[in-house]
């Protein structure tokens, strides 16, 4: 890419030596037969070297455009999009892996911007499985990666109570994670697989900027079908989501029948229970709904922009199936809610820490 201060050969009007003009007469001499003294006792240049630029003033109302002029507008598109990347950037960085890219880098080509077939095929690697082993079955959900070194973010209801952490990525291959930390106040934890290859960071975007109407991508492990695609919109935004801290509760009974953890995750929203009771101990924080199909073991996944950015971790649906009689009650109903990805960015330090809360 060239900007308006590069100069190519032949390309600013000076020709060849033998056919040079300037416009003010460097190449007709203005002194004539009156050339001053000084001038005609020099020593002639064998020729005269062209100014950077042809002098005379900029047009009215108008700036010549060179180096200053487009550093001054690079910064003030950096200051634009700073806002969402520069904690992202510092969070990240230093960390074992490669981070996720800055918030402001589209991963899908801006051509097949909204496409939910380009988002699929340029994130999928980056959302992996999550089996968990507990005392009394096992929980199924879905994670994200954010580094490519093997740091995996999930919810906390996925993982709470297990004895140990099953990974498997986009390729098929299971790994062992380490349960690094755990916040359930946001219903996040923190896991990391060593040894993994081929991991692809997510790359984290801005959920300040989300707005209701926005189409998004959500990719997980419903029923353990890994690497699900489903899509639809923003439908609502700041909606208080009230989720189980305990322990005992987060863990329900699974639609098969078997101790499922993300199975009946119950949440209460609107003074409602949903899926189960919350019981006593809870926490409340803003989710993004969505309507793009979330079932069990979709927790803990992506929902991704149409550019390809994460904008919040798949965290709590509300399904009739596990309460209604009939089958063709069950199933997602579009309604969904995600934990929005700058509320994951504010914790990853704390996680990284080894927080149990």
């Amino acid at each position: 890419m060239t900007d308006e201060s590069t100069r190519r050969s032949g390309a600013d009007g000076y020709g060849d030596p033998e056919g040079y003009a300037h416009p003010h007469g460097y190449g007709n001499h203005p002194y004539g037969s009156d050339t001053p003294p000084a001038a005609a006792h020099a020593a002639p240049a064998p020729w005269p070297s062209p100014p950077p630029y042809a002098p005379g003033p900029a047009p009215e109302g108008k700036r010549a455009r060179g180096p200053i002029a487009l550093l001054a507008a690079v910064a003030l598109v950096a200051a634009a999009v700073g806002g969402g990347t520069a904690y992202a950037f510092q969070e990240l960085a230093g960390h074992s892996g490669t981070a996720a890219a800055e918030s402001g880098t589209p991963v899908v080509a801006a051509g097949k911007k909204g496409t939910v077939a380009a988002v699929a095929a340029a994130v999928s690697t980056s959302v992996v499985q999550v089996d968990a082993t507990l005392q009394d079955g096992s929980s199924t959900g879905s994670g994200v990666v954010v580094t490519d070194g093997g740091e995996i973010i999930t919810n906390n209801h996925v993982v709470s109570g297990a004895s140990s952490v099953t990974v498997r990525t986009d390729d098929g291959k299971s790994y062992a994670a380490e349960l690094v930390g755990t916040d359930s106040s946001k219903d996040l934890a923190l896991l990391k697989v060593s040894g993994a290859s081929g991991l692809k960071a997510a790359t984290l975007g801005d959920s300040s900027g989300v707005r209701v109407g926005d189409t998004v991508v959500a990719i997980g492990s419903p029923e353990g079908l890994s690497g699900t695609v489903t899509s639809g919109i923003v439908s609502a935004l700041d909606r208080d989501v009230t989720v189980p801290t305990d322990e005992s509760q987060s863990q329900g009974q699974g639609q098969d029948g078997q101790q499922g953890g993300d199975g009946d995750w119950p949440f209460r929203f609107g003074g409602r229970e949903f899926n189960g009771d919350t019981g006593s101990s809870t926490t409340t924080y803003k989710a993004i709904q969505t309507d793009a199909s979330l079932n069990p073991g979709n927790s803990g996944g992506a929902l991704f922009d149409a550019s390809g950015r994460v904008i919040g971790i798949n965290s709590a649906m509300y399904s009739s199936g596990s309460q209604a009689s009939s089958s063709s009650d069950a199933g997602s109903i579009g309604l969904g809610f995600a934990i929005p990805v700058n509320t994951v960015k504010s914790d990853l330090a704390k996680l990284r820490a080894g927080s149990t809360d």
